[in-house]
């Protein structure tokens, strides 16, 4: 019997880009869909020729570069109302992309027909067939994107089988059915996508969105029912709630549903970040498969139940998609958590034995004040070496403070502000003493703290500020209450997370940059070479 296929059509670079707060450049764009085809896409769609001058660059640059696996699509819609095909620039515009693939779209729901295209049901059918084969007659492969489908046949089931059967007879080599409004029902899509593949008799593909939060259960639904092309984009990218995501689709459909889609499923986790990372976008943790938070444990039951064996709480291996399983810690946490994790950090502690009773007790205590460490697994490392008794302080600190003036100048009435921060500490028993500003307390501590710290650990040099969040723990206190500071930082190649609490926010911002120095030096000196961070 032969191996059920499945063709993966990706429009992150089109679809996905008419999302909220997202924008890619030509390069970009270039970079991601060089990355699907590696990854092994079928189909990618680069965007809509002449709709900006960046899918123009884009597929410039693409018609230069040689692919493979993937084809590339250029995107665009049927002809206009009244206007003969080969007269209509838009059209035009497709075929000098010069790409083996066209995609267009086309109506399908006549409430769109006569109430926006302001045309007849006979004409809109026309137009479908007409520029299909007209991108046909010129070489081109032809998906047809059906939009709004599903409402249309649910208003006028003939009328929408009407323009599919239009865009067979002009030649398209595949329909996919449209879920535009994204809210139809798994059970819907897969009853008419087999109305449709009966009626039909040619390949039927699918595209949705997650209105509903059924995009993913929809495109899976029309696949089993027969569908042969899933449409989506990377981490469900696109307009309004975002589209099928297809790095939720592929390992469903590989793992549960034994069809094979991509060569190496590894390197699914990597490729969702790398997206994330090009389009400047902070990655969901809690995204199936991919996330953080996909394979975290928290609750002492569940971590002690994985610790004997992981699929008491995990539904696949976290390799198979490139994954890891991570242990939280927390005020949930019992030992289980904590040897795990220090195992996971390459430190052992005795079950039971006295360090561990005690790092627990100090752990739960810590986060009764305010510590949070499942984000701040640096700051927890730093523990656990204190409570194995084999964390030596790199500095003695003697004293820190910071000033903070507004001054007014005489001369043209505007206000000078700056901060000034004094650091005074004694490394091997030599005194440092040393002064600086910033834009802020906090930025003049980092500042003042690192050049008293160079002289003596010149690779501090290294370390950047990423991130730096404030949160107040019982708001209800108002200005008397606690705040938690957590700091990301890195060295280049990795980043790690430091948390400090304090009532006073300078202190706690002071806690948090200590321990973020603390442990990259110290890892720089029990690995030389090597990158000192965890990736959290």
């Amino acid at each position: 019997m032969a191996e059920k296929r499945v063709f993966l059509y990706d429009t992150t670079l089109r679809d996905g880009t008419q999302g909220t707060g997202i924008s890619l450049s030509s390069l970009d764009k270039i970079r991601i869909a060089q990355k699907l085809d590696e990854f092994g896409i079928d189909y990618i769609e680069g965007g809509w020729p002449g709709s900006n001058p960046k899918d123009v660059s884009f597929f410039t640059e693409a018609a230069k570069l040689t692919w493979k696996h993937a084809k590339i699509a250029a995107f665009g819609s049927t002809r206009r109302a009244d206007l003969r095909v080969g007269e209509d620039a838009q059209v035009q515009l497709l075929l000098e992309a010069m790409t083996p693939v066209v995609t267009i779209f086309g109506k399908s729901w006549k409430l769109h027909v006569t109430e926006v295209l302001r045309t007849t049901a006979k004409e809109n059918r026309a137009m479908i067939l007409d520029t299909v084969a007209h991108l046909k007659e010129h070489g081109r492969e032809v998906v047809y994107d059906a939009e709004h489908f599903f409402d249309g046949y649910k208003d006028h089931p003939e009328h929408a089988l009407g323009t599919l059967e239009a865009a067979k007879e002009g030649g398209a080599a595949i329909v996919v059915l449209c879920d535009t409004n994204g809210g139809t029902l798994p059970h819907e899509v897969a009853e008419i996508t087999r109305v449709v593949i009966d009626r039909l008799g040619i390949p039927v593909g699918i595209h949705t969105h997650d209105d509903g939060g059924f995009g993913v259960a929809n495109a899976i639904a029309s696949f089993q029912a027969g569908a042969v092309q899933i449409q989506g984009t990377i981490n469900g990218y696109g307009e309004r709630v975002g589209n099928c995501n297809l790095t939720t689709v592929i390992p469903n459909l590989q793992i549960k549903l034994a069809t094979r889609v991509v060569p190496d499923l590894r390197r699914l986790t990597e490729l969702s970040h790398f997206v994330d990372d090009l389009a400047n976008l902070p990655h969901h943790p809690r995204a199936p498969f991919v996330g953080m938070a996909a394979f975290a444990h928290k609750g002492g039951m569940h971590v002690n139940a994985v610790e004997k064996l992981a699929r008491t709480y995990e539904h696949i291996e976290p390799g198979l998609v490139g994954n890891r399983q991570r242990i939280l810690i927390s005020e949930l946490s019992g030992q289980s958590n904590v040897l795990l994790k220090a195992a996971e950090m390459g430190h052992n502690l005795e079950k039971g034995g006295r360090e561990a009773k005690a790092l627990v007790k100090q752990l739960k205590e810590m986060e009764e004040e305010g510590y949070e460490f499942e984000a701040a697994e640096a700051s927890f490392e730093l523990l656990i070496r204190k409570a194995l008794k084999t964390y030596e302080p790199l500095f003695l600190l003697r004293e820190y403070r910071c000033n903070f003036r507004r001054i007014r100048d005489a001369g043209n009435g505007e206000a000078l502000e700056t901060c000034e921060a004094t650091v005074k500490l004694e490394v091997g028993g030599n005194p440092h003493y040393t002064v600086d500003e910033g834009d802020g307390p906090v930025n003049a501590l980092d500042a003042a703290l690192r050049k008293a710290l160079e002289p003596d650990y010149p690779e501090i040099r290294n370390i950047r500020l990423t991130d730096y969040r404030v949160r107040i723990i019982d708001s209800k206190l108002g200005t008397a209450a606690k705040t938690r500071v957590l700091i990301d930082s890195t060295d280049g190649n990795e980043t790690w997370s430091t948390v400090g609490v304090s009532y006073n926010i300078i202190r706690a911002s002071w806690l948090a940059l200590v321990d973020s120095i603390e442990f990259y030096l110290l890892r720089c000196r029990e690995q030389p070479g090597k990158p000192a961070g965890k990736t959290q």
